[in-house]
């Protein structure tokens, strides 16, 4: 396979991320016999019908979508000020998210900072059943930062919408990854794990391969506080790849992948074991966890590595919002690269 080029890389991140979000969706939830009964040990090959419409994703993928939309307002900053954009226009872009699950943050906030093209797409004005911790700590208004932590969760929901901090972020993606995560969620884990997967996804981005990309974001995560629970959970991933055969057993033994760490090492293990995406994808989703999030993360992973390319055309014809999705990722891409006639006007720096 061809080295795919930078954009086919951020069209595939976000594409590919999709396509394990809507993949796993339908079985999230269900126990892996039952998974099996029905799919047989492979997994899901279809993106059908599920909670939501077919190839529907889930928040996951939202809350992804409006991470880009941030942080391309975080280089309209850059780019105009020349200084480091402060956190809390990604804390903004979370708002915006959170406006369209029909809730609001506490406290005064400017109406025009709810404001964004993206968050009138009705496709995204959808209840696709976010995490508990995600509401509530952007619906209390208050700012969690890596000093002063809203909560103690470490559930995926910080790692899971992290990759366009690895694919745009151009200073510390893993401290970057870490703070972003840490508007919601307060456990180290929790933040970790997000860290890392921005790491591996920039690596990913310069060319490296996916053993160079996870070893440097491994090397990264040692040298923080509290890092021995995720640093062990990507050990124990790596081990599993190194002599397993890729079965939903050994996915299954890595954990459920509702805690960030847990998550992150099952997206890891399927995407070093796979042979492909596509198997990578139906392998990530088949256990009695959190299938979506396992998937769409695996699916940031191997869309990086293999671009665009690189993901089945019945998935891609299938995927729920595609254009958009598409759309977001070429404007991440003119943001981070390729900024000649670019319209910032679509994201106001704040």
């Amino acid at each position: 396979m061809p080295t795919p080029s930078l954009l086919s890389r951020f069209r595939g991140c976000l594409l590919a991320g999709a396509v394990g979000d809507a993949l796993g969706a339908p079985v999230e939830f269900m126990p892996l016999e039952e998974i099996i009964g029905q799919f047989g040990p492979a997994g899901p090959a279809e993106l059908d019908d599920g909670p939501y419409p077919a190839g529907g994703f889930t928040d996951d993928t939202q809350m992804a979508l409006f991470v880009a939309e941030g942080l391309i307002r975080c280089l309209n900053r850059r780019r105009k000020s020349r200084t480091a954009p402060d956190i809390r226009i990604m804390l903004h872009a979370h708002w915006r998210w959170l406006r369209t699950q029909g809730l609001w943050p506490k406290g005064e906030v400017d109406p025009a900072l709810l404001q964004s093209w993206l968050s009138e797409i009705p496709g995204l004005n959808e209840d696709r059943a976010p995490g508990t911790t995600c509401l509530e700590s952007l619906q209390s208004g208050d700012l969690g930062t890596l000093d002063s932590s809203l909560n103690n969760s470490k559930g995926c929901g910080g790692v899971m919408r992290i990759a366009p901090v690895g694919l745009a972020w151009p200073d510390d993606p893993f401290r970057f990854g870490c703070e972003v995560a840490a508007l919601t969620h307060g456990h180290p884990s929790g933040r970790l794990a997000a860290g890392c997967l921005a790491r591996i996804i920039h690596e990913l981005v310069a060319g490296a391969d996916l053993d160079t990309a996870v070893g440097h974001a491994m090397s990264e995560l040692a040298r923080y506080p509290d890092h021995e629970e995720t640093l062990h959970a990507l050990e124990r991933a790596e081990a599993f790849a190194a002599m397993g055969e890729g079965t939903p057993d050994e996915v299954e033994a890595l954990g459920g992948g509702w805690v960030a760490e847990e998550a992150l090492a099952i997206a890891v293990f399927c995407a070093e074991v796979a042979p492909d995406l596509e198997f990578a994808l139906r392998l990530a989703v088949t256990h009695s966890g959190d299938s979506d999030s396992t998937g769409c993360i695996t699916g940031h992973i191997l869309g990086t590595l293999h671009g665009v390319e690189a993901i089945p055309e019945r998935w891609l014809t299938r995927l729920e919002l595609r254009e958009l999705v598409d759309t977001v990722a070429n404007d991440l891409h003119r943001a981070a690269h390729d900024q000649r006639g670019f319209d910032w006007d679509r994201y106001p720096g704040v």
